[in-house]
């Protein structure tokens, strides 16, 4: 009986037959046996494949999902469709993670310095180092809450600087800035988008960026949306990092932070707005995943 499921189930192509074999406690030789032949190249290259997901998943932190198993397997030249991937990671047991829901902590402070919306909503960039966008959300940890300001390109989408620390003073945007500058030389005139918080509306960031030639631009009060490439940047860091596990200290939570930024966001992350290339495949010049395959 056992023998006659798993055949009906290989024929219609629903699961790897050494999956099969494992779920109902029977051994691949018994059933090809019983069936009087040994694995269909289908049966291999479906094996083959689920190895291949199965390194993919392990590899790129953060649980990743369908399309972004589908977009890595297509980088590495494999042709196979978005359902027969769908298949094999729900045999395997593979499921992409979800973020959690989004909580604002903008807060002004007294005497804003004025800027315009240099942005409109308008996430692109022709080129490197024309726009960037920043935020600062915040972490738990056991020893307090911890503040992480981020800088990114919104050409490639890159994190070009990031700064982490127990306070959410200016200290903490300018340290990230300073990051950037340094990574970047960006030309004079480079717009500096961001939301209406404290830290970016204070006299002393408006002076820091007047020296640096940086314009500075900001969205509207308590609209998401006027910055949500920053926004879009802290679901995924903490869906794919900071929710996985408790942080003891700030020490652990910078080392991890470092790791997942600099390591796999920028250089291994598939980006849906890039076409799932990554920021580092992005910025070489890259604009197709076949590109990279061949």
């Amino acid at each position: 009986m056992k023998y006659a499921a798993i055949a009906d189930w290989a024929d219609r192509d629903e699961y790897p037959v050494d999956f099969m074999c494992k779920q109902l406690a029977v051994s691949p030789s018994g059933f090809y046996a019983w069936r009087g032949r040994g694995p269909s190249p289908r049966d291999q290259d479906n094996d083959r494949l689920l190895a291949i997901i199965t390194e993919a998943y392990r590899r790129l932190r953060g649980n990743p999902g369908v399309r972004r198993i589908h977009a890595e397997l297509c980088a590495l030249g494999e042709r196979v469709g978005k359902n027969r991937v769908a298949r094999l990671m729900q045999a395997a047991g593979l499921r992409g993670r979800h973020p959690r829901a989004w909580k604002r902590t903008t807060t002004s402070g007294p005497d804003p310095a004025p800027a315009p919306d240099l942005i409109g909503r308008d996430f692109t960039a022709e080129r490197p180092n024309q726009k960037w966008c920043s935020d600062i959300t915040y972490i738990k940890t056991w020893n307090g809450w911890a503040y992480l300001a981020i800088v990114i390109d919104l050409h490639s989408r890159a994190v070009v600087g990031w700064a982490l620390a127990d306070h959410m003073r200016t200290d903490l945007v300018i340290e990230a800035l300073t990051l950037a500058i340094a990574r970047r030389r960006p030309p004079a005139g480079i717009i500096f988008h961001s939301d209406r918080g404290s830290q970016f509306t204070s006299a002393e960031f408006a002076t820091y960026c007047k020296d640096h030639h940086i314009r500075r631009s900001v969205g509207r009060t308590g609209d998401c949306f006027d910055n949500a490439v920053a926004e879009s940047f802290f679901a995924t860091y903490k869906k794919e990092l900071i929710h996985t596990r408790p942080w003891v200290n700030l020490s652990t939570l910078r080392k991890e932070t470092f790791t997942w930024i600099e390591h796999y966001y920028n250089r291994q992350r598939r980006h849906s707005h890039l076409g799932y290339l990554t920021p580092a495949e992005w910025d070489k010049g890259h604009r197709t995943l076949t590109g990279i395959a061949a």
